[in-house]
């Protein structure tokens, strides 16, 4: 993975980065976001994966109900946020829209995603900072906004 800050001012940065075939996106970026101390970010992503893992997420039984794509894809839409987890690292949440050969689509919580060839990220941090907490009567962990 390559990757470029792209700019800085006022506590924002941007920044780019570039993954290579065989990289795992989800692992990547998380890594990214907590080596830059990313608390409070946002994320946008194009590209392809070789395979992938979506998930939905099943309420009753406060699981993920996993979607395997075993075939190229191409990543027509990868958004997600960027917050500090219970564990004071970088908790990324994603969701992906993944184009197959036929037109047809997948989509859900993006749990694992093997690039191949690229995916091209533009990650942009706010001057704030985000919690994401684990909500146990739903099994989740979620967004649990605070004023500074």
């Amino acid at each position: 993975m390559d990757h470029v800050l792209l700019a800085e001012n006022d506590g924002k940065r941007v920044f780019a980065l570039v993954l290579d075939a065989g990289d795992e996106a989800f692992a990547c970026i998380t890594r990214f976001a907590t080596e830059q101390g990313l608390t409070a970010a946002s994320l946008t992503a194009i590209g392809a994966f070789e395979t992938a893992i979506v998930g939905f997420f099943d309420s009753a039984a406060k699981t993920y109900i996993e979607i395997a794509v075993d075939v190229q894809a191409e990543v027509l839409s990868l958004i997600g946020d960027i917050a500090e987890g219970d564990d004071g690292r970088a908790s990324l949440h994603a969701h992906a829209v993944l184009g197959l050969r036929d037109g047809s689509t997948r989509g859900g919580h993006l749990l694992k995603g093997i690039v191949r060839p690229t995916l091209e990220v533009v990650l942009t941090e706010t001057p704030g900072h985000l919690r994401r907490q684990q909500v146990r009567e739903l099994g989740i962990a979620l967004l649990r906004p605070q004023s500074q």
